[in-house]
Parts: C-alpha cells; sequence; structure tokens
C-alpha cells in the first residue's frame, strides 16, 4: 500500500505540503488525526498528547518512570494510570498500521520515516528550510516576536531530534534515511507538494 511520510523542521510548513500533497493525489491524510485517535484510546486529553509527542522525556520523567515500573511502593495513585512515552508510542504505531491498511496515506511526523523504514511501498521526505525562513514562518503563523520565535524553532526541532534518537536510534535529519528533501524556502509550499506528487507517481505508482 503506498505510503508518503513527510517530516518536517518546525517553521518549514511540513504539515502545509502534507495536505496539499494529499489533496493532489486523493490519499488520506494523518496529522493531527494521530494526536486525536492517540488521547481517545489511552483516555488522555489532546493537550497532554501534544504536549507529549515529539518531545524526549526529562530526567525526572523518566526517573519516575523507572521508580513505578520498578516497585509499586513509589507508585503515586495519581498518576499510576498515566501511560509512558512507549506506551503512548505503541498507539502510534496501531494508528499509523490500520491507516495504511485503509489505503494510500500521507503521514506527518511522528517517527513514521523510522517506523516504516523496512517499507519498499514507502517515499520519505524531509521538508527544511533555512534559519530565516523558519522564524519567519512560525512569527506569521504563531504571532511571535523574532526572538520567541526563533526560541521556538529551535526548541522543537531539538524535542523532535532526541524523541526520534531515543526511540528509533536514529538521526532525524540524516539525508540517507530520506529519498527526498526539500528546501521550502526555496521551492515555496505548493513547488514542494508538486515535487512528492511527480516522485510518488514514477516510484509508487500513484
Amino acid at each position: 500500500m503506498p505510503i508518503i511520510t513527510i517530516s518536517r523542521q518546525y517553521g518549514s510548513g511540513g504539515s502545509e505540503v502534507a495536505e496539499r500533497t494529499a489533496k493532489a493525489l486523493g490519499w488520506e491524510l494523518l496529522d493531527n488525526e494521530v494526536v486525536d485517535a492517540v488521547a481517545a484510546r489511552l483516555g488522555l486529553s489532546i493537550e497532554e498528547v501534544k504536549a507529549r509527542e515529539e518531545r524526549a522525556p526529562s530526567l525526572v520523567e523518566r526517573l519516575s518512570s523507572a521508580l513505578a515500573m520498578g516497585s509499586q511502593e513509589w507508585v503515586n495513585p495519581a498518576t499510576a494510570k498515566r501511560p509512558t512515552d512507549e506506551e503512548m508510542l505503541e498507539v502510534t504505531k496501531h494508528v499509523v498500521e490500520e491507516a495504511i491498511s485503509r489505503g494510500p496515506v500521507v503521514i506527518v511526523g511522528r517517527g513514521a520515516q523510522s517506523m516504516l523504514s523496512a517499507r519498499e511501498d514507502a517515499l520519505h521526505v524531509f521538508c527544511y528550510a533555512p534559519k530565516k525562513a523558519l522564524i519567519k514562518r512560525c512569527m506569521e503563523r504563531d504571532k511571535l516576536g523574532p526572538e520567541d520565535a526563533e526560541r521556538m524553532v529551535d526548541g522543537t526541532n531539538k524535542r523532535r531530534r532526541e524523541w526520534v534518537k531515543l526511540h528509533f536510534n536514529r538521526e532525524w535529519p540524516a539525508h540517507e534515511d530520506y529519498h527526498l528533501t526539500l528546501n521550502t524556502g526555496w521551492l515555496g509550499i505548493d513547488g514542494a507538494a508538486q515535487l512528492i506528487v511527480q516522485a510518488a507517481k514514477m516510484r509508487l505508482g500513484a
């Protein structure tokens, strides 16, 4: 079943690229729907899933999880049922696999390029842009000043890199893990989407 995964630097417009790619191909888009599905299945709020996804746990969170697993005496009843990041990832994998079973799909983020790296029917894409372009888009979309936007861009991309390293032991922006790496600052959102569609038609028979 043909699949396109789109990893993206924060501020690169990767989600918009994915949306336009899916629309052009007539494929399902799996982006924020993952958050909704994971939240529903684990009984969490959408806000908590958003806060925890694609973010490596802090040292305090890792210690708390280890203590809870190692000795029930350390478990706080108020947090005993709180799913671990590993459990959230497992549910995310199920959501992704279910989407794939329904038909061709464009998947945004969530480590899908690593999760599905062994599949021959997948096209893996990484969207990036020069730092100035990332900050500019973040300022426009998130209504932030330049300094806050730069902190948002740097912090979010750092967390995504750490998350992929932690769960898949891979370097998030490594070129060898992708079939296409696209500079959206140069190509634009439409230009990037058009190239992905062309590649999908050529390599996946879309």
